[in-house]
């Protein structure tokens, strides 16, 4: 049995674990406290960013992938065009999209999570805008109060969370119908056409749905579909 194995079984044994009401009612105590830190700290902090775009994507992205160069390029552009940049923080994508936004003397914006493995700050975050995060949910929270916008690079379960996260969001009116913009259509073709002949075919979503998205392959196009959104509604990024 390895240690992870014997860490994960532990885990499960203390959930079904005796516990007496007092254990009861100080942990969960703390883990209500702690939350609440997270979210206060994470309020102040991006309350006072100005618009923003988020940038979500794989954290094994290697600085030679060509995702990672596009990412890099897109938040440059975003920076450009007024937006600041917020990513998770970690390497991969999340470091190409701090980089891209400093490289213009942008808004970057970090938010990382606690994990065992993968996700250390990226130095390209600026020193009073990395917030860390222990708990997932408040961290999704942050990503999308702040955001104007989502830009999805290629990525494994935390970015497909991420990206589920925005649409049903969106297709649930809890959000406004921000732009979602996936990058990579090799990536993601086989995505959209499950989505289109399975689920839409299941009636689990609508065919108009898929709207909700756009799938692109350069970074011109990824940044013109977010100028093009508030462009609609007569709004500046400075708004």
């Amino acid at each position: 049995m390895t240690d992870q194995w014997r860490e994960d079984e532990d885990r499960i044994k203390k959930v079904f674990g005796d516990k007496t009401w007092s254990q009861i009612k100080s942990e969960e105590s703390w883990r209500i406290f702690k939350i609440m830190s997270e979210f206060v700290e994470g309020i102040d902090k991006l309350s006072k960013i100005g618009p923003c775009v988020s940038i979500f994507g794989s954290a094994r992205t290697k600085p030679d992938d060509k995702y990672y160069q596009i990412a890099e390029e897109i938040a440059a552009k975003l920076v450009r065009h007024g937006y600041g940049v917020i990513t998770g923080g970690g390497p991969g994508i999340m470091e190409a999209g701090n980089k891209g936004a400093k490289s213009e003397q942008g808004r970057s914006v970090g938010l990382n999570i606690e994990l065992p493995f993968e996700q250390t700050p990226n130095p390209y975050i600026d020193h009073d805008k990395n917030i860390n995060f222990d708990f997932f949910f408040v961290r999704k929270v942050m990503f999308v109060k702040y955001s104007q916008g989502f830009i999805i690079m290629p990525g494994g379960f935390g970015t497909l969370d991420e990206m589920f996260e925005s649409l049903t969001l969106i297709q649930t009116h809890k959000i406004g119908r921000f732009p979602v913009v996936l990058v990579g259509s090799e990536y993601w073709s086989g995505l959209f056409d499950w989505m289109k002949t399975t689920m839409v075919q299941h009636g689990n979503i609508h065919e108009e749905d898929l709207a909700y998205f756009s799938v692109v392959d350069t970074p011109t196009d990824a940044v013109r579909i977010i100028d093009e959104f508030y462009s609609k509604y007569l709004l500046k990024p400075n708004f």
